[in-house]
This record gives C-alpha cells, structure tokens and sequence, in this order.
C-alpha cells in the first residue's frame, strides 16, 4: 500500500490531533504510522495511537476491549478485521456500539485503514481498531 493520508482539511476542521496522520504501510502484521512502525494490533483513538491492542477474547471482539472508546464515543469506530476478516465482532458488541450512538464499520484491515483515512479527511469524528494478522 502506498502513502495513505487525509488529503487536505478547511479551516472548519475542529481537530483530534489526527490532521497529518499518514499511514505508509499496511501489510500483514505491520502498519506504519507517521513514520512509526507497529508490529502489533492498534487502536486509534482521540488523537493517539495505542499500540498492542490485546482483545479478551483474541479474535473476538467483546465490549471490555472498547473500554477507552466507550468513555468518549467517536461518530464513527472504523474495525479493520485482520487481513483475511478472521476476527468476529459479536452481536452484543454491536448492540453496545449502537446503543452508545456508534456507527460500526467492519473491514478487512486494508480496506478499513482507507476507509479511515476517507472519513479523516471528511472531518469525522472517527476512532479504529485494526488486527494486523490474519
């Protein structure tokens, strides 16, 4: 994947520490964000990067493991499901998603880092959690 970053913002965008984020690579088991590389799964959220992202339930993702983004809800939570979409998101997940007024986005991990990046660059309120395996 080539350089991936929100093309250019209007001054109406009201900042979430993510206005320059590039991601340059995502390739199984590795993402690059400006300039860091992470060999472990992440989570993007409120403006910074979480790295080593460990799921209760390993490729099952359950309510606890959204701890953070629960506590200050984005509009948007972008899943990137690994490369192969072997990670689940169960029904009670979504249900609290839902609840909390969270719109879910479930992607292969590739497709999910664009689509971040498409709703960065449309000045949403956006948060991820990307499996960088399978």
């Amino acid at each position: 994947m080539g350089a991936v970053g929100p093309p250019s913002r209007g001054t109406g965008f009201t900042g979430t520490g993510l206005e320059h984020m590039e991601i340059s690579e995502c390739s199984f088991g590795r993402l690059t964000i400006d300039g860091v590389s992470y060999d472990t799964d992440v989570i993007i959220h409120a403006g910074q990067v979480h790295p080593n992202w460990w799921r209760k339930q390993g490729h099952s993702l359950c309510v606890d493991d959204l701890a953070a983004i629960l506590a200050a809800p984005p509009e948007v939570l972008v899943i990137g499901r690994g490369h192969m979409k072997v990670m689940r998101v169960p029904a009670e997940t979504r249900a609290r998603l839902a609840e909390r007024g969270i719109e879910l986005i479930e992607l292969s991990t590739p497709q999910a880092v664009r689509r971040f990046v498409e709703l960065l660059g449309q000045n949403r309120r956006v948060s991820a959690g990307f499996h960088l395996t399978c």
